[in-house]
């Protein structure tokens, strides 16, 4: 049995700008829940749930490159997204990258440094052949 990712969590400095910016950008619902400046991060909606995350404040100081988990995010609209994360203080810190068969891919930063990929699908998702028995 596969172990799927199923709860995320994001740190950043500033708890509110980093809630805005993911609120603008990928349309997620983010409320508090817990200790203060904790906060619920829902992906999906009541009929099509996605991963349950957080969003907190960093637990240690920040160095370059990653320090975390990396997440790509699968995305309808490509254009969209890197249109909301410049409007809403992020960076594109990979433009666009072609994965022949797969679709478009992008990399940005966001309002607290931390590094996310985004892809826009061809079509539906589908494990690669010969992965877990699909050939």
């Amino acid at each position: 049995m596969p172990n799927n990712v199923g709860y995320f969590a994001i740190e950043c400095d500033d708890v509110e700008r980093a809630k805005r910016f993911y609120e603008a950008v990928m349309g997620w619902r983010i409320e508090p829940w817990g200790p203060p400046g904790y906060y619920h991060i829902y992906t999906g909606t009541k009929n099509k749930p996605g991963i349950l995350g957080a969003l907190q404040g960093r637990r240690g100081p920040k160095g370059p490159g990653n320090h975390g988990f990396e997440c790509t995010v699968n995305v309808e609209d490509l254009d969209a997204v890197i249109a909301a994360v410049e409007a809403g203080g992020g960076r594109i810190d990979m433009p666009r990258y072609r994965i022949e068969g797969v679709g478009v891919l992008i990399y940005f930063e966001d309002t607290e440094g931390n590094r996310v990929g985004a892809m826009q699908y061809d079509g539906p998702q589908v494990w690669p052949e010969g992965v877990l028995g699909t050939s």
